[in-house]
């Protein structure tokens, strides 16, 4: 497994968010997590990425990174793209993609990534703060590329977006995939995350209360019914 985490848990003060779950991502896996607002998904990842503390075991590509600082996981193929995208607003677009190649020089490379969001290239001398919601997406998902990634971290990347955006979105993802990049995506809507992923948990209240291929999790009533909107 390239990320596997044992008996994880976050903690709040007093309040337990993340209930000692366990999670596990193949190399070359898209994975979703998914769930209602407050059910952990995102302190789940800040965990995985260190942002935050946690207790239990984590292990990245055969290593313990569990008590790892959060500079070091960048170097190492480990990338997040944060809930609220996290760009630079007051730097350019170019400057924002040289901030992502940072932890690993050499890695990406700018014309890829214009190659694959040339709205980007448009815009490239831009102050980031200035584009759009789906522009400042695109940024974000082009500025983790720039370290070249073994996983992915993508926390609500359709989060605010016009429909249109979030298809354009999910197409980009999808490509990321393809191209050989595991990733784990927390996702507010469930369906397009079921539809692209491989596999699939569903977090209730800070523990995973299903899990499975993506096929089987859309067919189950109860996810229709919860997250799907379906009747039973």
């Amino acid at each position: 497994m390239l990320l596997e985490a044992k008996g994880l848990e976050v903690h709040y003060g007093g309040i337990r968010a993340v209930k000692g779950i366990d999670l596990e991502v193949a190399q070359g896996e898209l994975v979703c997590l998914i769930g209602a607002n407050g059910a952990g998904k995102t302190s789940t990842l800040k965990a995985i990425s260190r942002l935050i503390a946690s207790s239990g075991t984590i292990a990245y590509d055969g290593n313990d990174i569990s008590n790892a600082k959060v500079h070091e996981l960048p170097r190492r193929g480990l990338v997040m793209v944060p809930e609220g995208r996290g760009i630079f607003p007051q730097l350019t677009v170019e400057e924002n993609l040289a901030m992502g190649a940072y932890a690993r020089r050499g890695a990406g490379g700018t014309e890829k990534q214009y190659a694959t969001f040339p709205r980007l290239k448009e815009r490239r001398l831009q102050v980031a703060g200035t584009l759009s919601g789906g522009e400042q997406q695109m940024l974000a998902l082009a500025r983790a590329l720039m370290s070249d990634p073994k996983l992915l971290l993508l926390d609500e990347p359709s989060m605010g977006l016009a429909p249109m955006m979030v298809t354009r979105i999910f197409e980009v993802v999808s490509e990321i995939a393809r191209a050989g990049v595991t990733i784990l995506l927390v996702e507010q809507n469930a369906r397009l995350a079921l539809e692209l992923a491989h596999r699939g948990y569903v977090m209730e209240s800070g523990v995973i209360a299903l899990s499975g291929k993506s096929t089987d999790l859309l067919n189950d009533s109860r996810v229709k019914e919860a997250y799907l909107g379906e009747g039973v």
